[in-house]
């Protein structure tokens, strides 16, 4: 079948109106930090699961690859193109309805085009939280987040994307559909299919909705900014608030002071409620939730920190008094990725380690690329209470973005960690991840590959290589 009467048979499946080419693709080429720029065939935008599943038939039925796309905010480009042209995108944005709320089950059912925020709402509606957070919740996609097992600022109390989805429907690289939506969390039927889908980054199948799991809304949440000497000390104070709050804590994240400068200086109307830190300091942000009432949770929070700073532990610490300044320190987390976006040159690492680990981690790799590439400056950030850490830094003039990574994920490879936490794999680490997976684990990671996707047509040449080079020997 040629090009053109593959399209001519996609319009007639969605429609005219659906079937993008030209200057009207563009926006779906391009990834969100406009690293990767690929061309596509046409950007295909179906309405429903039926709708997916005729287009993965056609697709499959001339051999034409296929590139599932959410809300196409991901770090690693999973949901960009190549340059050939010869792949279709497959834009789910139009699939963004809640299917159903079921309160008795704390479960909601949703496409895979929500966007995050929108299920939070649907969730808070109806008298529920949906927890999984992140910086881009206004515009990543339910099924960008499963795709990923996306983590975010509340995996401490409420894990990943993977922890939070009971059940799937998926559209398989043969077109068929599994009616995998169970709202059921107990289920010992043989393999569990819904975590393989899960993570894979739309190389083994395409969600298409999911069921998800719902939770009590908080009574209160009471929100805190402290600045510590350094991270072995942010270690003790994760260990104060776990021993304090129990399973009340809900995130805590750790920022370097030199992420919190550039953060104020790209947006002045920030402001950091801390004078005088010593420029090594960093700052930790506690969000502690209680189902008791707001002057219990503040009780609660201000005698951890008093006990912090009486030994030490703590340089100062700042409770928010009202709904507004806590989302102002949120605020002050959350830009950081966008004030990284404007030095072009940062070199990104998404990196998991022990958290009894991480301090000495940063500070012997701080001192290694210090030496080999001197000028280098840190901007590290993250989810300390999973011990996910966004390892960044901005390169010295002339210094190797690849040498650089090398030494970096070296050193994350020997301390036993992973050199992707929570973004995925895409195509900025399928190098990587042949570095450093043991030749078992690529080899079953192939096998599965080529079981259920034999073409090789979803999503080629991210998470593993190309299929011309997956032959199993």
């Amino acid at each position: 079948m040629t090009h053109a009467a593959l399209l001519a048979e996609l319009a007639a499946c969605i429609g005219d109106a659906h079937v993008l080419t030209g200057a009207a693709a563009e926006p779906y080429l391009t990834d969100w930090r406009q690293a990767f720029t690929g061309r596509a065939l046409a950007v295909l935008r179906p309405a429903n699961s039926s709708e997916v599943a005729q287009v993965v038939r056609l697709c499959a039925a001339a051999g034409v690859a296929i590139v599932p796309q959410g809300g196409n905010t991901g770090q690693v480009a999973a949901a960009t193109p190549d340059t050939s042209a010869s792949a279709v995108v497959l834009s789910l944005l139009r699939m963004n309805r809640v299917r159903a709320v079921d309160l008795d089950n704390d479960t909601i059912t949703v496409e895979a085009g929500c966007v995050l925020q929108t299920v939070q709402e649907a969730a808070t509606n109806a008298g529920r939280l949906f927890p999984l957070s992140l910086g881009a919740q206004g515009s990543c996609t339910i099924g960008g987040n499963l795709s990923t097992n996306a983590g975010g600022t509340q995996v401490l109390r409420y894990g990943n994307a993977r922890e939070l989805a009971l059940g799937l429907e998926v559209v398989t690289p043969q077109g068929e559909i599994w009616h995998g939506l169970r709202g059921l969390r107990k289920d010992n039927t043989g393999y569990d299919l819904r975590d393989l889908y899960i993570g894979s980054e739309g190389t083994l199948g395409i969600i298409t909705a999911a069921v998800l799991k719902l939770f009590p809304l908080p009574r209160a949440q009471c929100t805190a900014l402290v600045a510590v000497s350094g991270l072995a000390q942010a270690v003790q104070l994760l260990q104060r608030a776990r021993a304090g709050f129990g399973a009340g804590l809900t995130a805590f994240e750790v920022m370097s002071l030199a992420c919190m400068s550039d953060v104020t200086r790209a947006f002045p109307q920030q402001r950091l409620p801390f004078a005088d830190l010593p420029e090594d300091a960093w700052c930790a942000l506690l969000e502690v939730s209680d189902h008791s009432d707001g002057p219990h949770a503040a009780t609660r929070l201000e005698a951890v920190l008093a006990g912090a700073l009486e030994s030490g532990v703590a340089l100062d610490a700042v409770v928010a008094v009202s709904g507004a300044q806590s989302a102002a320190f949120w605020h002050l987390r959350e830009s950081i990725t966008l004030a990284l976006a404007r030095a072009k040159a940062c070199v990104k690492h998404d990196i998991s380690l022990p958290v009894s680990l991480i301090p000495e981690f940063v500070r012997a790799t701080d001192q290694a690329l210090a030496t080999a590439f001197p000028g280098v400056a840190l901007r590290v950030f993250g989810h300390l209470g999973d011990g996910n850490l966004h390892y960044n830094l901005l390169p010295p003039t002339g210094a190797s973005n690849a040498d650089i990574q090398r030494l970096v994920h070296d050193r994350v490879h020997e301390a036993g960690g992973s050199i992707s936490a929570e973004q995925g794999i895409g195509q900025c680490r399928v190098e990587d991840l042949q570095r450093y997976k043991s030749a078992l684990e690529l080899d079953l990671m192939r096998r599965i590959k080529l079981a259920l996707d034999p073409q090789g047509l979803m999503n080629p040449g991210k998470v593993l290589p190309a299929s011309g080079s997956l032959r199993v020997p």
